[in-house]
């Protein structure tokens, strides 16, 4: 009797982390960092599933491990009101669901732009793309390289990934970053508080640490045997999940790597469909179904999405969820602290690469593309316009030119 009122009492917790993250997916416009004011209004002040010590904590973890930080931080959110994974899953489905969706139904209508006033369209969402990434760009840069060590750290890794390119060139950037950050970034530990209790144990975050490394390593092995293009597939975008440090706009250069770059998805398909991702609520990440369904290989259309969707977040849950055992003791060491310090300014410099190439020099084809970029960005940074009204006015002025 007791065990399956303890059951319904779970069912009826996991449905209301649903519900909750569910409204958060259809109303959270504005990026990352506006989702984490959202989850903090929600969560600490509203419903005080966590105090506002234990929510900067995991906001803390989320920022430190690669992968989407408000996806991560409202999974474990999850997980700590579900009473375990869940709960978890529950709060990723409804916050990633319904742009993941708008995102799918953009793919299959994109034939239609197939004109000259659906090709101003899409060159509008190119501009869109240019003012995002350049806002994204401005705002990284002043927080995480704030001084002599961290610039330099950051220039270093501009030059690194637009010489080596690829994925060899962004891992090694970032690599080098974290290398330099333990010398040059050295200082006063940060402080921390007490951790709240969350229902995942040590064993279960080892299996899910393990996991996540074997599917790092085990697929490209597992491709040389097989040339399977839908391992191929998932590998793409687990790997890029997996690589992404510092905010969902940096999986922007990972991305155009692994399927622009091979052809699977002609680069302009992929700007506009960047574009079309900051007119939606939600995390960046559903990006990738977006790509998953527009894919000129197989898989492709509502399977594609679906294992792009799964396999560019796949990663940074299952990371998470393993470091939430050991996050008190890993945070306290300044040497992670130095590390990740260095790894985050390498990321500026990941950024500003990719915002040259191929943002701007696909995008930028005659001087008015350079002003309604500008214009766009200016409505961003300086009147606050949210991005969906930055997407309506450049789209609209595409058409019309």
């Amino acid at each position: 009797m007791q065990a399956a009122e303890n059951d319904e009492a779970s069912g009826s917790r996991v449905a209301e982390v649903f519900r909750a993250f569910l409204h958060l997916g259809l109303t959270s416009f504005g990026g990352p960092i506006a989702h984490l004011g959202y989850f903090r209004d929600a969560f600490v002040v509203r419903r005080k599933w966590i105090d506002e010590a234990g929510y900067a904590d995991l906001v803390a973890l989320c920022q430190f491990l690669p992968g989407p930080a408000s996806s991560q931080v409202g999974f474990s959110l999850g997980v700590l009101r579900g009473g375990g994974l869940a709960g978890g899953l529950a709060a990723w489905a409804g916050f990633t669901l319904p742009s993941a969706a708008l995102l799918i139904a953009f793919a299959f209508c994109a034939a239609a732009l197939d004109n000259p006033v659906g090709e101003g369209i899409l060159h509008g969402l190119k501009l869109v793309a240019v003012a995002v990434v350049a806002q994204a760009l401005w705002g990284m840069a002043r927080t995480l390289t704030p001084d002599r060590q961290r610039i330099a750290i950051a220039m270093g890794a501009l030059i690194l990934a637009s010489i080596v390119g690829g994925w060899l060139g962004q891992v090694g950037a970032i690599a080098a970053g974290a290398v330099a950050g333990l010398f040059l970034c050295r200082g006063e530990a940060s402080p921390t508080s007490a951790h709240p209790a969350f229902p995942v144990s040590r064993r279960a975050g080892i299996v899910a640490l393990v996991l996540f490394a074997v599917l790092l390593v085990a697929p490209p092995v597992l491709l040389a045997w097989t040339g399977s293009h839908v391992l191929a597939f998932f590998d793409a975008f687990y790997r890029s999940g997996a690589l992404v440090f510092g905010g969902g706009h940096v999986v922007l250069p990972l991305l155009e790597n692994a399927v622009a770059a091979p052809g699977w998805v002609p680069l302009q398909d992929f700007l506009a469909g960047y574009g079309a991702a900051q007119a939606v609520p939600g995390p960046l990440f559903t990006f990738a179904a977006y790509l998953g369904a527009v894919s000129g290989v197989v898989p492709n259309g509502l399977l594609g999405a679906s294992l792009a969707l799964i396999a560019i977040f796949l990663p940074g849950l299952l990371l998470v969820y393993g470091a939430l055992p050991f996050w008190d003791h890993l945070r306290a060491l300044p040497r992670a602290q130095a590390a990740m310090r260095g790894t985050n300014a390498a990321v500026v410099g990941i950024l500003a690469a990719a915002f040259y190439d191929p943002v701007l020099t696909s995008a930028i084809v005659q001087p008015t593309d350079a002003v309604f970029g500008l214009g766009g960005l200016l409505l961003l940074v300086f009147a606050r316009m949210p991005p969906w009204v930055v997407v309506i006015l450049l789209a609209g002025a595409g058409a019309v030119m």
